[in-house]
């Protein structure tokens, strides 16, 4: 563990992961409080930043009062003025240089907290999208979790860092400046009680209007950018067409339009910019004055106008920025709950306190199995009953939609039965720790998901210590010798993202390789050379027969001319198995898969 890791170390007997989701559980529905309780563990660390900002913006809040005093001592003759001078420049010195060594510990101390929330929500979300169903990830967009695991986090570290710290900051400038100033005159601090926020309220007023400009430019550009983006992954069709002209016409029109946006964005900046200048000139004019009558009345003294002009200031800019912050604050508060959509879902897998298992031979046994989709209005599977022996492969045709995909989910424990029971080795999959039972378990998609990474990364994910003479074994199986060898790196090529530097039967070797090097009880097989050439499909139909050799194989087969191979062929059709046998014996039947057989033929 790093130095870092262990400063950022969790609450004792709780690691990130459970204790941020058991705050959103506590805390329910309320947002600030459960934002409070993430830092937990880190609120000394919060005193201490409290303590060294404290210290190192000491500087800003005394110059005025040296300044004052200096003038002070100046305008009244005071013969130790001289001397004065040299103390308040040496004060001023030192309180400067303090400021180095005390934004430091103070940045140390703030970001280890903040950073400790940071990390242990997306490691929480990360775990939390672990545990979840695949129905949850098949109805959620991607986009959506990734934007919660990068954006809403960040906005919520950003909303602590304004909640704790800028707050914080306003208040202490704001407190200290009031303090200064009741201490010295009570009529200035008066003026200061009814001018500053109407200054404050009519420096906001513009800005709002500034930022309703900012957001229309920024959607803007947010639509530009969703073109562009759109253009790119239509320039081979663009190009194919000849339609390159159109495209060039399309786009100019909405970059002018962009630039339109901007222009007027510019101009009204720079409006509201001087009128807000102006304003705030106005009022630092109106305090000017204020406090020169009052010397001029000798109810203060002469260098006093300085100290409350630069306080006037401070405390104008402070009650602004609160204001300003609620924006940002709102937007924290919305990423808080965000997160919390992921963190309380309760449509996760529950393999707590299941049976686990220490073989499996890969007899199934699917027993009046019904099931159907959330917000499905009909059974996907409907009253299936299927015998599976060990080690015998079984190819599963039908129509689209037919349920042969769902059938496979089960078979994984991705899906479990509403009612009826899916036994494996006899024993009910609902009842079993599925992640002891998935080590014996093996998937090949029918697209083939890479990583980017090199082939031997790929090939060996999730497997630790496979010896070369395993790995050259099962590269073999695969049919990847050849390919492997014409690669200059071999076995260490990177594949580029998800595997674009293959061809799809290249992949899908792999894919195949993946599944072997784990030596499996149980093979869970989507169709694996539809949409390749001759070749590409002989080499991946070897592969596949290495691969289910003395395995329990599952096939959801579309060519039906690939699995005259297979042990047994199930026609699933309405949710129903609809026939059952070898090849050769449904085609004897002239049934159903005859027909299927004959329309391709």
């Amino acid at each position: 563990m790093s130095s870092f890791q262990d400063k950022m170390k969790p609450p004792k007997g709780m690691e990130p992961e459970h204790w941020f989701t058991e705050m959103y559980k506590r805390h329910k529905g309320h947002p600030l409080m459960t934002l409070v309780a993430l830092y937990k563990g880190n609120y000394h660390k919060f005193v201490l930043a409290v303590v060294f900002f404290f210290i190192k913006h000491s500087c800003v809040w005394v110059l005025p009062i040296v300044t004052a005093n200096i003038i002070n001592d100046i305008t009244a003759k005071n013969p130790d003025s001289v001397r004065n001078i040299i103390l308040y420049s040496i004060l001023m010195v030192f309180l400067i240089a303090l400021n180095v060594p005390m934004n430091y510990l103070y940045t140390d101390y703030k970001s280890q907290a903040t950073r400790y929330a940071e990390t242990g929500l997306r490691k929480a979300l990360i775990c939390k999208l672990q545990q979840l169903s695949i129905s949850y990830h098949t109805e959620t967009q991607s986009g959506r979790l990734q934007s919660k695991i990068i954006r809403d986090v960040e906005a919520v570290e950003g909303l602590s860092t304004q909640m704790f710290l800028s707050i914080l900051n306003i208040v202490l400038n704001i407190s200290i400046a009031l303090a200064v100033t009741v201490s010295k005159s009570l009529v200035v601090f008066l003026f200061f009680l009814v001018t500053t926020p109407i200054a404050a309220i009519t420096m906001v007023s513009f800005r709002s209007v500034m930022r309703k400009r900012n957001a229309e430019f920024r959607k803007e550009m947010e639509e530009t950018s969703a073109r562009v983006m759109e253009m790119v992954e239509l320039i081979p069709v663009t190009r194919a067409h000849a339609l390159e002209e159109e495209e060039i016409q399309k786009m100019s029109g909405q970059l002018f339009a962009v630039a339109e946006k901007g222009y007027k964005l510019d101009l009204i900046q720079a409006l509201f910019g001087s009128v807000g200048w102006a304003i705030f000139q106005i009022f630092q004019i109106i305090c000017l004055a204020f406090t020169g009558y009052l010397a001029f009345q000798g109810n203060i003294l002469a260098g006093d106008i300085t100290l409350y002009q630069s306080y006037f200031s401070t405390i104008v800019n402070q009650v602004s920025a609160i204001i300003t912050l609620v924006p940002t604050i709102a937007k924290g508060i919305e990423s808080v709950n965000s997160i919390g959509e992921v963190l309380l879902s309760d449509d996760v897998e529950q393999n707590e306190g299941k049976r686990g298992i220490s073989d499996v031979k890969g007899h199934f046994s699917f027993q009046n199995v019904h099931f159907r989709y959330h917000e499905s209005e009909r059974d996907i599977l409907d009253d299936l009953n299927l015998e599976v022996k060990e080690g015998e492969t079984i190819a599963l045709v039908g129509e689209s939609g037919a349920g042969k995909s769902t059938i496979l989910n089960m078979v994984i424990g991705f899906y479990l039965a509403d009612s009826g029971r899916l036994l494996m080795d006899g024993q009910d999959l609902r009842e079993i720790d599925l992640r002891t039972y998935r080590k014996y378990l093996a998937v090949v998609p029918q697209t083939s998901i890479l990583f980017s990474g090199t082939i031997r990364d790929n090939i060996t994910y999730g497997c630790e210590n496979v010896s070369e003479e395993k790995l050259n074994s099962v590269i073999q199986a695969a049919n990847l010798t050849d390919l492997i060898a014409s690669l200059p790196k071999g076995l260490d090529s990177q594949v580029g993202e998800h595997g674009g530097k293959l061809s799809g039967g290249q992949r899908q070797r792999i894919s195949i390789a993946r599944a072997l090097i784990r030596d499996p009880k149980i093979i869970v097989l989507d169709e694996a050379t539809s949409a390749l050439d001759s070749i590409s499909e002989k080499l991946i139909q070897e592969a596949v027969d290495n691969l289910t050799r003395g395995r329990t194989t599952f096939i959801v087969a579309h060519r039906l001319s690939t699995i005259r191979g297979a042990d047994k062929i199930a026609v699933i059709s309405g949710g129903k198995c609809a026939e059952y046998g070898s090849y050769q014996e449904l085609m004897d039947k002239k049934g159903i898969f005859y027909s299927m057989k004959k329309i391709q033929s």
